[in-house]
């Protein structure tokens, strides 16, 4: 195992694998004290298809890691997304226990434990594995309390809602083949846009209602929240690969310059060029001259696939979440790879129509903070920062929390006896 202080997160993309070291010292303060970015390998749609490439990957973006840190890393916590992940809410009722002492009947942790252990009994497909199972909202006697505790209340019966996240038992257990062939071991699986909310999401964004969307390379993973709980999580098969994709179909250029010419020049909301427009050279390909193509002409077929990636956003939103959507008054946040595209804010703005959207960005910790207060790197931090309140594989804690939000730590509290 890592040193008790030590925290390692590990987030597996499509395109690249993020790696994040954080080190608490005795007070509980946190400190990113290295990170690494490799290119991966073996995955398709957040999903790992070849064991042995996406194995050979890891290791190699953990060794770089292990360097900068001067450390060896001998355990991880992993993210999750992509398309394994499926979510649904369910609701659990039981009695309350009579307490034989005293004849009353107060909510004990043996009733919390029973009312959600009724919504996992009622809501496991053979097929899926938990992950997450979070509560929304607790009743006594019908009497909504929110997400705070019920323990102590007087009453008959106890109700909960619950959102609960699960995946692919094949894909899970071909991740856990990978970390322990890549000889790691597996502290614990965290749902990717759950950690996210621990780096980048304000308390008053949680409580108020806000939308947390994950720009990937092959997918885009969404989670809804309100009321400090989350009310959706879903993920589209469509991220920045497919724009790649566009700009090499359209301009008739390999894949790799395409993607580079999408990181140096690329653009998703044409007003931002306005008259100041430029040329991007377009590498010669079998023996073609070099040809040069606007920036505004690159900006309209990237704005194109932009558009249509927020468009089915807004529609799965809309799908999931009919009954409070409306309740929402917090932020957009954009995070992921494709967050950092110039205009992204902009057009976000535009589709959604609302000004309240912000990209989301990891808090200072420390370190070398150029490194990671990116929105690429929302996950990889958001594991470790989560790390204090998560239970792990082999039911040990770290010493130390750092500092954090009161609704972030009541969503990560409440994973501390359903977290997989």
């Amino acid at each position: 195992m890592n040193d008790e202080r030590t925290v390692v997160g590990l987030d597996i993309g499509t395109n690249l694998i993020k790696v994040a070291v954080g080190k608490y010292d005795y007070d509980g303060k946190l400190e990113i004290i290295a990170t690494s970015s490799r290119k991966s390998a073996g995955l398709k749609n957040g999903v790992i298809v070849n064991i042995e490439e996406a194995k050979d990957a890891i290791k190699a973006a953990i060794e770089e890691v292990e360097q900068s840190a001067g450390m060896l890393v001998s355990s991880v916590i992993v993210a999750v997304g992509g398309s394994l992940i499926q979510s649904q809410n369910a609701k659990g009722i039981v009695p309350i226990k009579p307490n034989p002492k005293s004849n009353n009947s107060v909510v004990t942790q043996e009733d919390i434990d029973k009312v959600i252990g009724t919504t996992i009994a009622i809501n496991s497909p053979a097929d899926r594995e938990k992950i997450h199972v979070i509560p929304q909202n607790y009743l006594v006697d019908g009497v909504s309390i929110g997400t705070q505790s019920p323990i102590n209340r007087l009453g008959f019966k106890l109700e909960v809602e619950v959102h609960i996240v699960t995946g692919s038992k094949t894909v899970i257990q071909n991740m856990k083949s990978c970390i322990s062939r890549a000889d790691y071991f597996l502290d614990a699986v965290m749902l990717k846009t759950l950690a996210q909310t621990q780096s980048v999401c304000h308390d008053d964004e949680l409580e108020l209602g806000s939308i947390l969307i994950d720009l990937g390379a092959d997918t885009t993973d969404v989670m809804v929240l309100l009321h400090g709980a989350p009310v959706s999580t879903a993920s589209i098969p469509v991220g920045g690969n497919l724009v790649t994709s566009d700009i090499s179909i359209v301009t008739g250029i390999p894949m790799a310059a395409a993607e580079t010419i999408k990181l140096e020049s690329g653009c998703c909301w044409l007003p931002i060029i306005g008259k100041d427009d430029e040329d991007v050279i377009l590498p010669g390909v079998g023996g073609r001259d070099p040809e040069l193509l606007a920036r505004s002409q690159l900006c309209q077929i990237i704005q194109a696939r932009m558009e249509q990636i927020f468009t089915l956003v807004r529609e799965e939103i809309k799908k999931n979440t009919s009954d409070s959507i409306t309740q929402l008054s917090g932020n957009i946040i954009l995070t992921g790879g494709g967050a950092m595209m110039e205009g992204v804010v902009e057009l976000a703005q535009a589709k959604f129509r609302t000004s309240a959207v912000r990209i989301g960005i990891p808090e200072s910790l420390g370190g070398k903070e150029e490194d990671y207060r990116r929105p690429d790197f929302a996950t990889a931090i958001g594991l470790v920062q989560a790390n204090k309140l998560i239970p792990k594989s082999n039911g040990k804690h770290s010493s130390g929390s750092g500092k954090r939000g009161k609704n972030k730590d009541n969503i990560f509290k409440r994973l501390r006896e359903t977290f997989f």
